[in-house]
């Protein structure tokens, strides 16, 4: 499972705090947290700070990278923030994230065209508006992934969010993204995929333990990625098992680590 550590969003009050205070202390040590809980990318959102957000967004990535070897995911819209943080990033960072969007696709796509190394989240979101069944998410994805490709994205560093939209609105929204999900996967085989699988549970009680049984239905269905707290022990513990029953585990090897490491209990 890929795994893109959320937390150093300034959309979040204490990181945006943090950010306005200068305390880098406090983003070194959510960075060093996130990466040492296993997360495959730590994302950079400096989002809240207009005017100032390529600044923010080179402070972030320093600091992160001061403490942390993993990679970076470069959550802007704004090309020049996204190239800012390029500059300075050392391993192959994710752009966080490009979609059909037009004023966003035609700002983004320059970016992405010149980098073709960038591993680039595809949102399935148009002009149109945010889809609604699987059949809107798969022709947003066709669109999004033949758009990528013929510019020279190659389908490994593709990752398609076919976007989570919150079960409370629509008693639909779960076995709709499931299914593009499955969907997505059969029609372009390599493609990956990444989404914010907490906003499925939004509104709802209990979200926590929502957001686990969506997450092992989606890991069953093919997905292979999500932005997430990776702090979080009992979902970290469910991504486990659910790679392993679906057979993404070889040996359980990986799920044999967790359990090792206390993040699956018996």
């Amino acid at each position: 499972m890929i795994i893109v550590g959320e937390l150093i969003n300034a959309s979040r009050k204490a990181i945006g705090a943090a950010i306005e205070a200068g305390d880098a202390e406090y983003i070194k040590q959510v960075a060093k947290e996130q990466d040492e809980a296993g997360t495959t990318y730590i994302d950079a959102n400096a989002g809240i700070f207009v005017g100032e957000e390529a600044k923010y967004m080179k402070w972030l990535v320093e600091l992160i990278q001061s403490v942390s070897d993993k990679p970076i995911a470069l959550d802007s819209p704004d090309p020049k923030v996204i190239e800012e943080g390029l500059a300075l990033c050392k391993a192959t960072p994710m752009l966080n994230s490009i979609s059909l969007e037009k004023d966003r696709w035609d700002k983004l796509l320059p970016v992405v065209a010149g980098n073709t190394d960038l591993k680039v989240v595809a949102l399935c979101m148009s002009d149109d508006g945010m889809p609604t069944s699987c059949d809107d998410r798969l022709k947003i994805a066709d669109k999004l992934v033949s758009g990528l490709t013929g510019k020279g994205v190659s389908i490994d560093n593709i990752y398609v969010d076919p976007l989570v939209q919150p079960l409370g609105t629509d008693h639909t929204f779960g076995v709709e993204f499931v299914n593009a999900v499955k969907a997505i996967a059969d029609k372009f085989p390599g493609v990956h995929f990444m989404c914010g699988l907490s906003n499925i549970s939004y509104g709802l009680p209990a979200r926590k333990f929502i957001n686990r049984i969506f997450m092992a239905q989606c890991i069953s269905a093919g997905l292979d990625g999500a932005i997430m707290n990776p702090l979080d022990k009992g979902m970290m513990a469910t991504i486990a098992a659910a790679e392993a029953l679906a057979g993404k585990d070889k040996s359980s090897i990986r799920y044999l680590k967790a359990y090792r490491k206390g993040i699956v209990e018996a």
